[in-house]
């Protein structure tokens, strides 16, 4: 894969100019399923660290092809490792799954509202995952700080080949429920499937991410119980600013938009308008 020899020496204020791609080498890139893969990413040049936290995103650009967001799944305590996991489905994610170690690819960001990890000290809590949603969600539920609480996954995909990082959702879930639509592993169906059990007199939070019908029926299994909690709507970001609108969405009850770049992508799940 061809680099752009301009990202090599670059030398901007990159934090006064975030439209502007800063090189990051690729250290390692990890087969995670057939068609789904993970870039870890070390910054070049003069970029000492690169601070962000869980649920943020970063946009990654690919030379002569374009850029597409994609949630960062790293550790913030280790800001110079960038770690992206993304499926090939489009033109920018088919062009990135031929980088190898050593390519180099633009970054822009962090971006975005970061999960609110002190809501769920001491309670119980629901992670609720769709296909690639799982990896902004795998963070987050790795480092709760109450051990003690009630940890319950549903992560649900296609087919028992589109379920990545099994092994770790398992490590992090005290009760886990896998679904798939073909019925090749678990629960037959979608993550609806397996939410029949929860709820109750618990109250647990529901931290969520994934395609646009799982969430809105998410949101409408978790009102008339009361339930309270956080989406990320990451595959409607845009530019990662706002500027060019094409992340917007109703707001809830109430008139106006939100935009997913500049207010998200972690919002309330009582606040945006996914029907």
């Amino acid at each position: 894969m061809a680099t752009d020899p301009n990202l090599q020496t670059l030398k901007v204020d990159y934090k006064r100019n975030p439209m502007m791609p800063w090189p990051f080498a690729i250290s390692r890139v990890k087969r995670e399923t057939e068609d789904t893969f993970t870039l870890e990413l070390q910054p070049t040049g003069d970029l000492e660290e690169f601070q962000f936290q869980p649920g943020q995103f970063n946009m990654l650009y690919v030379y002569g092809v374009g850029e597409i967001p994609i949630s960062i799944s790293g550790d913030p305590l280790n800001p110079r490792l960038l770690v992206h996991t993304t499926r090939a489905v489009g033109v920018v994610t088919k062009a990135m799954d031929k980088l190898k170690r050593g390519d180099t690819i633009g970054v822009r960001g962090p971006f975005g509202k970061p999960w609110p990890i002190e809501t769920a000290i001491g309670q119980d809590v629901v992670f609720v995952a769709g296909g690639i949603g799982l990896a902004p969600l795998l963070y987050l539920a790795e480092n709760l700080p109450d051990a003690q609480q009630r940890v319950n996954w549903i992560y649900g995909a296609a087919g028992e080949k589109d379920l990545t990082l099994r092994e770790r959702v398992s490590a992090v879930g005290k009760s886990v429920s896998f679904t798939t639509l073909d019925g090749s592993f678990g629960i037959k169906g979608t993550v609806m499937a397996a939410l029949n059990d929860l709820g109750g007199e618990t109250k647990p939070l529901v931290y969520a991410c994934g395609p646009k019908p799982m969430l809105a029926a998410l949101w409408n299994w978790m009102e008339p119980l009361g339930l309270r909690g956080q989406f990320s709507l990451e595959n409607r970001m845009g530019c990662g600013v706002g500027a060019c609108l094409g992340c917007v969405l109703p707001r809830r009850g109430q008139e106006g938009y939100l935009r997913v770049c500049y207010e998200g992508p972690v919002f309330e799940a009582d606040e945006v308008c996914l029907d």
